[in-house]
């Protein structure tokens, strides 16, 4: 099994596009107003869009887009007026993050876990 997607609730999917593009996103798929698809630069995933009339309450889902180059990606972001709640930091779990939210409030974390994504040294053996 592998996964293909991960999809995301949106009030305004013409607007979530315009954000997602910012980030680097292909945009493949557009389906006004309902649902957008965009394709990540490396890899074969896609993330999509999904307009909702509410968006969910509580946490919410978490997205994780790796970027090696994570401190380079996120002063390009910036630049392009994209804004942060933390910026590149070191986790006790040995990934680098930065967090931002999307324009419906999506907890987007960009990271760089490197051989520690699928082996940190307390995998399971």
């Amino acid at each position: 099994m592998n996964l293909n997607q991960i999809t995301v609730p949106s009030i305004n999917v013409s607007k979530a596009i315009v954000f997602y593009e910012k980030l680097g996103l292909q945009l493949i798929v557009k389906a006004l107003p309902n649902y957008a698809r965009f394709k990540c630069l490396e890899g074969e995933a896609t993330f999509s869009i999904h307009l909702v009339e509410e968006l969910p309450k509580g946490a919410g889902v978490y997205v994780y887009f790796e970027n090696e180059d994570i401190d380079d990606y996120v002063e390009t972001l910036i630049k392009k007026g994209i804004n942060f709640d933390e910026l590149p930091t070191n986790k006790t779990w040995l990934w680098k993050e930065a967090r931002l939210k999307d324009l419906d409030g999506n907890q987007l974390i960009i990271f760089y876990g490197g051989e520690n994504r699928v082996n940190p040294p307390w995998r399971i053996k």
